[in-house]
């Protein structure tokens, strides 16, 4: 890593919601930059017994259902954050253990804006930039931008055949995941042991913590 160097990301699950990604970061992200983005040709799949979701090249994921899917459901919407520092990235990393990071093309879809604080009583999901309309066609879309991504790593079996929801996540599963919910939620232990000890786990291989 370059520790000069500012990161971008795309982020399709759990972290498009900014409480989230602040929680993971340990920072209020005021450096940061988001926007709508789509990443084609993957499917974002429900991981079983999971709240949150996987993403897989669609020619991987194909075995997993019975039909040719349309290009919205090939095709994977989430937000792109700029900004990122070294030690975001380094969090970012210990949070995702089950996936690889790797650079895709995604098409920014909207305006950036600022990652702000959504006021109380705000919908959760309010911070994320909506999307201008688009085709699916990589000619007729904006330029797309290098991000980094977490891509599934572990068993296809492991994924239902089935597509994940954000709506559904905001409603039905996120006050697990911020606020008062959130205190007893052990997918933060290891960032959270991480950031007390002052240091990072050491990488192994080209992705992989």
């Amino acid at each position: 890593m370059n520790p000069d160097r500012p990161y971008a990301a795309f982020f399709y699950g759990t972290l498009m919601h900014p409480e989230i990604l602040k929680r993971v970061i340990g920072n209020d992200g005021t450096h940061l930059k988001i926007c709508s983005a789509i990443l084609l040709d993957h499917t974002r799949h429900q991981i079983k017994h999971a709240d949150y979701p996987a993403v897989i090249p669609y020619s991987k994921s194909k075995s997993l259902f019975n039909r040719e899917l349309s290009p919205e459901d090939k095709s994977v919407r989430g937000s792109l954050v700029t900004g990122l520092s070294e030690s975001d990235v380094q969090l970012l990393d210990v949070f995702e253990g089950d996936y690889t990071r790797d650079l895709v093309p995604v098409h920014p879809i909207s305006p950036y804006s600022t990652l702000a604080p959504h006021p109380p009583g705000a919908h959760q999901n309010q911070s994320i930039p909506a999307a201008v309309p688009h085709t699916h066609s990589p000619s007729t879309l904006p330029r797309p931008i290098l991000a980094h991504t977490y891509v599934w790593c572990q068993p296809v079996q492991q994924l239902a055949p089935r597509l994940w929801s954000f709506d559904d996540f905001v409603n039905n599963s996120a006050w697990k995941w911020v606020g008062v919910g959130a205190s007893g939620n052990t997918e933060y232990k290891e960032v959270d042991k991480r950031r007390e000890r002052g240091g990072f786990i050491t990488r192994c291989g080209d992705h992989k913590i």
